[in-house]
């Protein structure tokens, strides 16, 4: 899933996009049913965070940037994860 997340973009220059589930701190459960890759401003590494921000079918942002921790991520593209 790191590595996915990490490839930005397709050859073709286009954003590579995925979908996600995860569980936020107060325990409810989000679904990003289209999502790309974005950067924060926090140390990822450290905190073992990823951004992620909601994108549209033509691959235009319709949300915000959200930091997740990898952790709580629960699905990736359908899968289910076992962290």
């Amino acid at each position: 899933m790191l590595r996915e997340y990490d490839t930005k973009e397709k050859p073709d220059g286009s954003p590579v996009v995925f979908s996600l589930k995860f569980v936020k701190k107060n325990g409810e459960l989000v679904f990003m049913p289209r999502a790309v890759a974005c950067g924060l401003s926090q140390n990822m590494k450290k905190n073992r965070l990823r951004g992620f921000l909601p994108v549209d079918k033509n691959n235009h942002k319709i949300g915000h940037h959200t930091p997740v921790n990898i952790n709580a991520i629960t699905e990736w593209n359908g899968k289910k994860l076992n962290l």
